[in-house]
């Protein structure tokens, strides 16, 4: 028996593979924040962390909506995997699992891909046609065109 290890290789069927595929996929979907996710995460994002009383003061003041409810959803965002809870304390605080940054581009790179046919410059397009831009943004813009032209 020279020449055998004892490293054993198993390759799963097919069907298992898609399986855990169709899984992934979901759970990714999963992870993208609906509207009034968007707004819980944006108290977030803003204070660093938040007690479930701190994002319903803040939501409170702009919509009519119950403690209950902000309450609900970020107990199913902290099951989705977008919060992370820290049970150590009373009252609990809860941390965006991802950056803002990280997750407006998971956003976009989706509204690319559905409605845009993945073209980055369609997106661009139709983003400045709609609102107004500020000068420090358009300068922004250009100084981040320079640079991809000098990478091409």
């Amino acid at each position: 028996m020279a020449g055998l290890t004892n490293s054993f290789v198993y390759t799963a069927p097919r069907s298992i593979i898609r399986k855990a595929v169709l899984i992934m996929k979901k759970n990714a979907k999963s992870r993208k924040p609906t509207d009034a996710e968007c707004q819980i995460l944006d108290v977030i994002w803003r204070r660093g962390s938040a007690t479930v009383r701190e994002v319903y003061d803040d939501l409170s003041a702009k919509s009519d909506i119950g403690y209950t409810t902000v309450l609900k959803f970020m107990q199913i965002m902290t099951d989705k995997g977008l919060l992370n809870r820290d049970t150590s304390v009373r009252p609990q605080i809860y941390k965006a699992c991802y950056s803002q940054q990280n997750t407006q581009k998971t956003m976009v790179a989706d509204l690319l891909d559905r409605a845009f046919s993945g073209s980055p410059g369609n997106l661009v397009l139709q983003a400045l046609s709609m609102r107004k831009t500020t000068p420090e943004e358009l300068k922004e813009i250009r100084e981040l065109l320079k640079k991809l032209e000098r990478n091409q």
